[in-house]
């Protein structure tokens, strides 16, 4: 495939930072809101007729399709500060435009609370309505979260005590653990400065002696902030109880899964199901250790990649073959690939300024997808670029189907299509492996499935236990959270692991326990791609099932869509199918192992 381009092609939002048109766009989303908040800010017909709600939820749809808070202007100053993370006047348009679209958010806010508000009989009424078919999913979640959604003052108040009481606290012990930086051994010998995250990474080294030097380093840190650490910990876990009664959560969990628009009995049979096959995971890391020589591993050694890929995948050779493997799967896959070529839509390579790692991106239904890479023609690099496309195509098959009220997707299944498509490319790249790189990369793919679905499901569950245990007793020690920590990491990893290295502190560090109960969703997108993976093998004209799925976006919950489809996803056969494809991966890894005499 031509390549033409391979930096942002942003002129279908503007040309360029210094756009005269961006004023009149922002003069034209001001405009828009503005009409609409005058014209129902006052009015409660559309909570008390059809017609009326009929048309004030049009013109909220148009609202949202058109311009939302910020308009194409914050889309296109949020693309350009991840191009360019120090550049200070992208900075300060980034904060201009989001002063704005704060202060239009918020006076908006009133519409969707008020609809929360209508009457259990009207609800019925306005469900029903042949009128507002159009919007049943958007007023079934509204109707769901307002249930715990308070005043419109309370909500104001709400949101003004979130940075004191919960992101001040998150902001203050990442930010300490950020400034940190020790002397340690490199890769070449040498010794440097390097910061925390940087030592992080390097307690994942294959050379031991630079591992545990970095481990060390990281133990130092931890301990120097333990009880700052855990005096923030227990602050948001009040500060989060607080919420839960004020709002009539009846389980810590309960609001994670509310926002998700996923039910709690999808989440629970997927948690005690995960739970009841921590065999792999141990399994796993025995075959591990015997791969490296050792009796059982250190804490940090079971991060450490297995063997060497030197294989090489330019950027133009990845495009191809993702194109290739997306086009056996479903033409208009690779169709929309060429498309996000051919528009520019596709950020490639690294350069000074640029932000770290990989993501796609979208916003209004009406504007276009983009993708931010930061390829090195390493194999992570082409998985990456085929992980990335598949939340693109996502994107693209909800824009077909959804109304602008019903595009995104649950953070349940967000995951799916970008797993599905990096796992089909995957076996692809296999098959062109002799059986020495083939074991290298199938210990590759294993780690990340442990990391992505078990341990995730382990951190879940200590999650549960410690908001169950901060609501019995007041208050926890930094020695009850490491045992509670190291409890349910020991669930997963089994014998083969010790729990050494200063394990009980490395809860220090996870953002994603301060966003409380987050961690399912690695887990239930992976094992639904795994699932969908299942079907299309053994059915290829599954993928038109597939396809359907990936453009429902949020037009209804996860069981619904899978109900659609006659499968029932609170079935613990549904989440087994997903574990049986990793189990049969590991299978075939050790059989490979001891074939290489490796084991």
């Amino acid at each position: 495939m031509e390549i033409k381009q391979t930096e942002f092609n942003l002129t279908p939002l503007f040309n360029g930072d210094n756009d005269p048109r961006m004023m009149e766009e922002r003069a034209k989303t001001e405009a828009l809101s503005r009409a609409f908040i005058n014209k129902w800010k006052d009015r409660s017909d559309y909570l008390e007729n059809v017609a009326a709600s009929k048309e004030a939820l049009d013109e909220y749809e148009f609202w949202q399709r058109t311009c939302g808070a910020d308009g194409d202007e914050g889309y296109y100053f949020w693309m350009r500060s991840n191009q360019d993370k120090v550049d200070p006047a992208i900075k300060a348009n980034v904060n201009k435009i989001t002063e704005f679209s704060d202060r239009i958010a918020n006076e908006i806010m009133f519409f969707e609370l008020r609809l929360g508000k209508i009457d259990i009989e009207r609800q019925d009424e306005f469900l029903s309505a042949e009128e507002l078919k159009k919007y049943h999913a958007f007023l079934t979640r509204i109707f769901k979260k307002a249930k715990y959604k308070l005043s419109e003052a309370e909500e104001r108040i709400m949101n003004l005590k979130n940075d004191p009481a919960f992101n001040n606290w998150h902001k203050m012990v990442s930010g300490l653990l950020s400034r940190e930086e020790r002397e340690i051994l490199q890769e070449d010998g040498s010794r440097a400065l390097k910061s925390f995250s940087a030592i992080t990474e390097l307690t994942k080294s294959q050379n031991k002696a630079v591992r545990d030097e970095a481990t060390d380093a990281a133990s130092e840190i931890f301990l120097k902030y333990i009880d700052v650490a855990e005096n923030e910990l227990n602050s948001i876990l009040q500060d989060k109880k607080i919420n839960d009664e004020l709002r009539g959560y009846t389980r810590p969990d309960e609001s994670r899964h509310v926002r998700d628009n996923i039910e709690t009995e999808v989440v629970d049979a997927l948690v005690s199901t995960v739970s009841a096959r921590f065999d792999i995971p141990a399994r796993f890391y025995e075959l591990k250790a015997k791969l490296f020589g050792m009796e059982k591993l250190d804490y940090n050694d079971r991060n450490v990649q297995y063997g060497q890929i030197d294989k090489s995948f330019s950027y133009a050779d990845s495009i191809d073959l993702v194109h290739e493997v997306l086009g056996e799967l479903d033409p208009q896959f690779a169709q929309i690939l060429k498309k996000f070529v051919d528009e520019g839509a596709i950020d490639v390579y690294p350069r000074k300024g640029k932000c770290s790692g990989a993501f796609c991106a979208h916003y209004l239904i009406t504007q276009p997808t983009y993708i931010l890479l930061n390829h090195a023609d390493k194999l992570s690099d082409v998985l990456t670029l085929a992980h990335e496309v598949g939340h693109g195509i996502n994107n693209e098959l909800t824009k077909e189907k959804q109304n602008a009220l019903d595009f995104g997707t649950s953070t349940a299944t967000a995951e799916v299509a970008s797993t599905f498509m990096e796992d089909f490319l995957l076996e692809r790249i296999l098959r062109d492996a002799d059986e020495e790189l083939r074991l290298v990369i199938m210990m590759k793919k294993l780690d990340d499935l442990v990391a992505t679905i078990f341990r995730q499901v382990a951190l879940y569950k200590f999650e549960q236990e410690l908001h169950r245990d901060f609501r019995e007793k007041g208050y926890l020690s930094k020695d009850e959270i490491g045992k509670l920590f190291v409890k349910h990491m020991s669930s997963y990893m089994g014998e083969a692991v010790l729990q050494n290295q200063d394990a009980e502190n490395r809860w220090i560090p996870w953002s994603h326990i301060r966003y409380f109960f987050y961690v399912y969703s690695y887990a239930s997108g992976l094992l639904i791609s795994k699932s969908l993976q299942s079907s299309v093998k053994s059915n290829p004209e599954f993928i038109n099932e597939v396809k359907k799925f990936l453009s429902s976006g949020l037009s209804a919950s996860p069981k619904q869509v899978f109900a659609d489809l006659e499968i029932d996803i609170t079935d613990a056969g549904f989440w087994q199918k997903g574990l049986d494809e990793i189990e049969a991966l590991l299978n075939e890894t050790t059989t490979l192992a001891r074939k290489l005499g490796k084991i």
